[in-house]
């Protein structure tokens, strides 16, 4: 994790509060070194930004290597549904992808 880098997203954060990338950058920042504090940047985004689509591909990989599968099962879900609904082909393919890896990987649990 680049420190440096970290504060400078906390500024890009406190002065465009309203800018979901920012947050999203931040999050991705800490999903290596500190995923506790990924996670809590992910679900602030999931509350505050819920449209906001590339939130859902990491978030679901983050909750599902921390073993809540549920959770993980859920924003996969999710992410699908706003990806049709925002026609983002791309997204909706690689999120169906890693839904697929994810439940291949439920199956041998």
């Amino acid at each position: 994790m680049n420190n440096q880098r970290v504060q400078q997203l906390i500024r890009f954060v406190q002065e465009e509060p309203n800018e979901p990338f920012n947050v999203y950058a931040l999050a991705m920042e800490y999903v290596a070194d500190d995923p506790a504090q990924a996670r809590t940047y992910f679900d602030d985004l999931l509350t505050r930004f819920p449209d906001y689509l590339p939130t859902y591909y990491h978030a679901a990989a983050l909750y599902a290597e921390s073993d809540d599968r549920e959770r993980a099962a859920v924003l996969y879900e999710k992410g699908i549904d706003l990806a049709r609904t925002q026609r983002n082909q791309k997204t909706l393919l690689e999120l169906q992808r890693a839904q697929q890896a994810f439940e291949d990987d439920e199956d041998e649990w």
